[in-house]
């Protein structure tokens, strides 16, 4: 003990210390000792959730600098709003111009009618209404019959109710919420379209015998994120595409009315929002803070939604437009956690919805309805709706025509599914035409060029895709402590600070060979899903093979980090509070990364100018992203993860797909039409790459990773003539580390002797 208190003495005088590492000491030079006596990698998965907490909770109050509004006028307030509209509809997904049409389609065959009732003054049809190529809408409509329409209503359901409720067609609904049937009595025209259901089934996805224990809405979500869709945006489309309607029916002046509940209320706020022709819009069931919407159901995390967007921006985004706020109770859900994301809805108080709504710049349009703090039911408020129309909700006649078929509610749902995701399977192999023009300013012949241009694809790549904290990294803070003490080597364990609650951990392993003046390269070998440090030395892991003790016995200084994607939804979780900001977990990991570099180059044994990059699995995953951000690495090895990436993550056809699978973590919103994992190396470029791929890895099949690094070698040999600074080892085995053709890359490119 009075020994590392007279080195510590000796650190804070700033007095030179002998080389420990060499000298079997317990902490390395300059650094702090280490005590603590948790799990680091616990430790560092609860500071980085309250690091995205407090992110989360500034950025209500940063969101004031993305905003500029002007009141003066409509025009105005819509033009000084107008780059915001376009964020907020590109990160729902609403891409498409929708398909032009005359009016919906009747849904009849010869044995079956689409009139399904009568009223006094209207009558219900089963419709349909293309909205994108191969994808329709389908729900009810309601015509009036002895007059023209009084106004014209999009009525949405929630996710869990059916058309045929809101038009008082089938039990579960209160006279008062059947609002579809209440306008309908009243002179309107509406339409009710089918949402996609909470429903955790299977029904409607091709091609493929199992899958997670996931919603339909989820399941959607999965395979649209990654190509800059949504099922939001889908349904979105869906519901402005009778908006399309309505509008060509109203040159009189007609006024178009917006109404929806639980997860169409939500669709009703964001489509209020974004088109200017809904007159009216309530949001019922729905309106509240979302600093918890990590919380919701995954199918609506969006990109970035609280750096623009809260529920009082959205609202005050329909100004001068009236908005009517009805406080009553959600649909209370908590969704099953067998492989789908956890996720659940509840109704927030009156003191929050109100305290949401406080936060509105201009509220002089919103009306919020009751005031008080009990909950009344779906529908309560309608007379606000269209002040100039008399509602008539008491005893409707309605006489049923055809009786309500749950099978064909069934294969309605069905279409509905397999349509947006038929729709999202064709946009994949467009998407490399999409890519390829994104990335044409990098085609160059010129290596000089291709080094100037591809800072600017890096900072997209930083700042749109990946997430950037506007953060300075802190001091190292180091603090170390040896903890093995092997024949050949001599392991540290190293923690270093980064943000506030954001550490990078680690081991270094350390030749025991090393010479007082030497400098060596330093391989960063970095584990997979779930994986520790100790994973990749003296333990034989079947996957890992020792390899960073090995290369460590062969000559190399190892740095083996912990980068937090372990324990599960603890881990997941964490990405859905970054997303929410419009940062991911690799906004954290990839500065993590970079402290580590920084103190690794100040240590006296580093050859800092070469420190290369080596992961299987996730870790291979970190191999495409972090040295595409951290140019400190001077090369990368992607081991048992390098793929058609897109269409690993949006395939339904494909059994790799991680819409399969658990992680629901893994997708990145819009890579498709800009970063696949070729594009990731064009950023490596023309820093050496490799690529370690076993035939039987099940992460992938070996002609999507041809076809995907054919790219990449291109770029480094037809292009740019360096292809000595790329490779592929192919290799007969599983997911796994080979460490035969890597060590020879490795080799290659790191020692000057060889």
């Amino acid at each position: 003990m009075c020994i590392r208190v007279f080195l510590f003495v000796l650190i804070l005088l700033g007095i030179a210390i002998p080389d420990l590492a060499s000298a079997g000491g317990d902490t390395l030079p300059g650094t702090q000792p280490l005590t603590t006596t948790g799990d680091p990698a616990s430790d560092m998965i609860d500071g980085i959730d309250r690091f995205l907490l407090r992110e989360i909770e500034q950025a209500s109050s940063r969101r004031d600098q993305l905003w500029n509004y002007d009141f003066s006028s409509a025009e105005a307030f819509n033009e000084s709003i107008a780059q915001n509209r376009e964020r907020l509809a590109y990160i729902l997904g609403v891409r498409e111009d929708r398909e032009s049409f005359e009016s919906p389609s009747l849904l009849a065959t010869t044995s079956r009618s689409s009139l399904l009732a009568r009223g006094e003054s209207f009558e219900i049809h089963a419709v349909r209404w293309p909205v994108l190529p191969g994808i329709h809408g389908e729900g009810l409509l309601l015509q009036p019959t002895d007059r023209e329409a009084t106004a014209s209503v999009v009525v949405v359901p929630d996710a869990d109710q059916t058309p045929e409720q809101l038009c008082g067609l089938e039990p579960g609904l209160d006279s008062q919420s059947q609002v579809a049937l209440r306008l309908a009595t009243s002179g309107c025209r509406v339409i009710v379209p089918t949402l996609i259901s909470r429903e955790v089934e299977a029904r409607g996805a091709p091609g493929h015998p199992k899958r997670a224990k996931v919603t339909n809405r989820e399941f959607v979500y999965r395979a649209a994120f990654d190509l800059g869709r949504h099922i939001i945006g889908y349904e979105l489309q869906k519901i402005l595409a009778c908006v399309d309607w309505f509008a060509k029916q109203s040159d009189d002046g007609t006024d178009i009315g917006l109404v929806g509940y639980g997860e169409g209320g939500m669709l009703a706020l964001y489509a209020g929002a974004l088109d200017l022709r809904i007159d009216h819009v309530l949001v019922s069931g729905y309106f509240g803070p979302r600093d918890e919407i990590w919380k919701e159901p995954l199918s609506r995390n969006v990109f970035g939604r609280l750096e623009q967007f809260g529920d009082a921006e959205l609202a005050t985004m329909i100004w001068p437009r009236r908005c009517i706020i009805e406080n009553v109770t959600a649909p209370e859900i908590v969704l099953p956690t067998e492989g789908g994301a956890p996720g659940e809805i509840s109704t927030p108080s009156a003191a929050e919805i109100k305290g949401e709504l406080d936060r509105a710049v201009r509220r002089d349009h919103i009306t919020l309805r009751p005031t008080e703090s009990e909950k009344q039911t779906f529908g309560s408020s309608l007379d606000l709706l269209l002040p100039d129309i008399e509602l008539h909700s008491e005893n409707v006649s309605l006489k049923i025509l055809r009786a309500i078929d749950a099978d064909s509610q069934d294969d309605r749902q069905d279409r509905q599914l397999s349509e947006m995701l038929e729709y999202t399977q064709q946009l994949i192999p467009e998407s490399h035409f999409v890519r390829k023009e994104f990335m044409k300013g990098l085609d160059t012949n010129s290596l000089e060029e291709h080094i100037t241009r591809v800072e600017e694809y890096r900072e997209i790549f930083r700042h749109e895709v990946i997430g950037h904290f506007d953060h300075e990294l802190q001091p190292f803070n180091a603090r170390t402590r040896k903890n093995w003490d092997e024949p050949e080597w001599t392991g540290y364990e190293v923690m270093l600070d980064v943000f506030p609650d954001v550490f990078a951990y680690g081991v270094l392993l350390l030749p025991k060979d090393l010479a007082p003046e030497e400098r060596r390269p330093v391989v960063v070998c970095q584990h997979g899903l779930e994986g520790r440090p100790t994973d990749q030395f003296g333990m034989g892991h079947r996957a890992y093979k020792d390899f960073a003790s090995e290369l460590c016995k062969q000559g190399y200084i190892v740095f083996c980090p912990q980068n937090p994607y372990i324990f599960k939804d603890r881990f997941r979780t964490l990405q859905r509070k970054s997303n929410a900001i419009g940062k991911t977990l690799f906004s954290t990991i990839v500065p993590q990364h970079q402290q580590i570099l920084n103190w690794l180059k100040t240590q006296p044994n580093v050859a800092a100018d070469r420190i290369a990059f080596y992961g299987l699995s996730y870790g291979g995953k970190s191999a495409m992203r972090i040295p595409a951000l951290v140019t400190d690495y001077c090369l990368s090895i992607c081991s048992g993860d390098f793929n058609e990436w897109v269409l690993k993550n949006a395939s339904t056809r494909h059994k790799f797909s991680y819409v399969w699978t658990g992680e629901y973590e893994i997708w990145e919103f819009d890579l498709g039409s800009t970063f696949n994992y070729a594009e990731m190396a064009a950023l490596i470029c023309p820093r050496p790459f490799m690529v370690e791929r076993g035939h039987f890895d099940g992460v992938g099949d070996d002609e999507w990773v041809a076809f995907e690094y054919a790219k990449v070698r291109h770029r480094y040999q037809a292009r740019l003539g360096i292809g000595d600074r790329t490779e592929i080892e192919w290799f007969v085995g599983p997911h796994a580390i080979n460490a035969e053709g890597t060590f020879r890359f490795l080799d290659k490119h790191l020692r000057s002797d060889r």
